[in-house]
């Protein structure tokens, strides 16, 4: 339960931000096209689909700006879709919370590197 607390507590925290639909809005990709951006095959996030892709789009939005490597991006997709399929597919709660926590942490990181490409998110 924890698990699920903490990831509605990410998504109000992103809901702050920007944040398009998973088939895309006005210039964003859809959720799918973010992850066939590194392979074919996409990864069902179940109900975190939002939560992933906000932050996928975050790092995509660092990426087309210039500071992230298509390189760094694919890495960052591909180590979310291996920990999602390992751990946020677990009906075991201790596993899931795994899941949760490193997203947590990689939902972060995407974040500050939008930020240092947008400067809409530095205005004070």
């Amino acid at each position: 339960m924890r698990g699920l607390w903490m990831i509605g507590g990410v998504a109000l925290l992103t809901g702050c931000i920007s944040s398009p639909s998973l088939n895309g809005t006005m210039g964003a990709p859809s959720f799918a096209s973010l992850q066939q951006m590194c392979s074919a095959q996409t990864v069902d996030y179940g109900n975190d689909a939002q939560n992933v892709y906000t932050t996928l789009f975050d790092a995509y939005v660092a990426n087309r700006r210039g500071k992230l490597s298509k390189e760094d991006y694919c890495a960052f997709q591909t180590s979310l879709a291996q920990r999602y399929t390992a751990q946020g597919t677990s009906t075991d709660p201790q596993v899931r919370n795994q899941w949760v926590s490193f997203f947590i942490d990689q939902r972060a990181k995407a974040l500050s590197w939008r930020a240092a490409a947008d400067p809409t998110l530095r205005a004070g």
